[in-house]
């Protein structure tokens, strides 16, 4: 029996694809630390992609709202200017942002810090006379809570002394520090270039990339390729965008109410649960847990009703804005945004609670588009399974 020419393609590839699998079982050592190697040398411009797309969001609105192409259409020069005003008009606003949370966030924490230990000392010895009030008949809890001491010039030296000495350990030397300072800032800034020609280069270079895809995948494969791109394109924006602009809203809710309401560190709690709340369903309780500490130390009364604020202000961020805010735009039930949030916080910490929602979300919206096109061409209809 001979064969055809395409059936030896495909048992020549099915071999060397299985030798390669095999290889790699047998010297996976070598292969990792390979991958690590690559992976090392084009974090750069991996990182500069991410920032590129972060960034490529506000863009986009700016250049929409700033530089209409209806009344833009003939003046080239317009045109040509669209783009990299809109990129600088961004750049500059969160390098504003960062600069005003940094004015504002550093010496409130240096302030905070230099009160906290003053505020536990004095707040031990009101604890263990409440302690001894309701628990005068328990012997072990009364030696616990006497045995309670705060001194914060101990705890200050103790820093220090790691610094001095354990710092060494951990970080081997001062210049192994340095060098890794060096590296980050290196890293960082060629991923920032990278992004910022992306951002300026980035019809040409997705016509490019299409070029390339279309040249080695067949065509209905490619514009499969395309659409799954467009929609995680349009499901990872839509999730960034409405998690910013709900996080900003919140911190702002709080900043005000916590004002009105006489309580401590509005500032700094509104700005800290600004910031948690991007982690969906639990960052804001982190951010309400650092609130309740503070406030806490200074007055439990006032924790109590920051508390009770932050169950009102829940109940409106979850009831009202996050629906209009965020909507439906990532497209996935709650019971799987759960899911997703868990499941990427266990791999990858915080940023994979950030990752997994708009990547479940995907996968989520192209299976169900597989489903129906299964019943499709079965001749089944959604309405009649549902009857079922």
């Amino acid at each position: 029996m001979e064969l055809s020419n395409e059936t030896v393609r495909k048992i020549r590839g099915l071999i060397v694809f299985t030798a390669l699998v095999t290889a790699c079982l047998w010297k996976y050592d070598v292969v990792v630390g390979a991958l690590a190697f690559v992976f090392h040398i084009i974090f750069p411009f991996v990182l500069g992609g991410a920032i590129a797309f972060v960034l490529n969001v506000p863009m986009n609105f700016v250049q929409r709202h700033l530089f209409d192409e209806e009344k833009i259409k003939g003046k080239k020069y317009m045109c040509k200017l669209a783009r990299p005003v809109s990129m600088l008009i961004v750049v500059f606003g969160v390098i504003g942002i960062v600069a005003v949370v940094m004015f504002v966030l550093i010496p409130q924490l240096g302030t905070t810090f230099a009160n906290l230990g003053m505020s536990i000392q004095e707040f031990i010895p009101e604890v263990q006379e409440w302690a001894e009030e309701m628990f005068h008949n328990n012997k072990e809890i009364m030696d616990w809570v006497n045995g309670l001491e705060f001194d914060w010039n101990k705890i200050m030296e103790a820093g220090l002394d790691f610094f001095k000495n354990g710092a060494g350990s951990v970080l081997d030397s001062t210049i192994t520090a340095a060098k890794s300072i060096v590296s980050a800032i290196t890293t960082f800034f060629i991923a920032f270039v990278f992004a910022i020609y992306i951002l300026l280069q980035k019809e040409k270079l997705g016509m490019q990339a299409k070029k390339v895809l279309f040249a080695f995948v067949r065509r209905g494969r490619g514009e499969a390729a395309l659409e799954v791109l467009s929609l995680t394109y349009n499901t990872f924006s839509s999730f960034l965008t409405g998690q910013c602009v709900e996080a900003i809203i919140l911190g702002s809710m709080f900043v005000v109410s916590m004002a009105v309401l006489r309580l401590p560190y509005a500032l700094l709690v509104g700005i800290v649960i600004a910031f948690t709340a991007l982690i969906p369903i639990f960052g804001a309780f982190v951010g309400c847990g650092v609130g309740v500490f503070l406030i806490f130390i200074e007055d439990p009364v006032k924790a109590l009703i920051f508390v009770a604020l932050f169950l009102v202000l829940q109940q409106v961020e979850g009831n009202l804005i996050y629906p209009h805010v965020v909507g439906g735009s990532v497209g996935l039930p709650s019971i799987w945004v759960l899911a997703a949030v868990s499941v990427g916080g266990s791999l990858m910490g915080v940023v994979g609670m950030l990752i997994f929602i708009p990547v479940v979300s995907v996968i989520y919206a192209l299976f169900r588009e597989v489903v129906y096109l299964k019943l499709k061409q079965k001749e089944i209809t959604p309405e009649e399974v549902e009857k079922i």
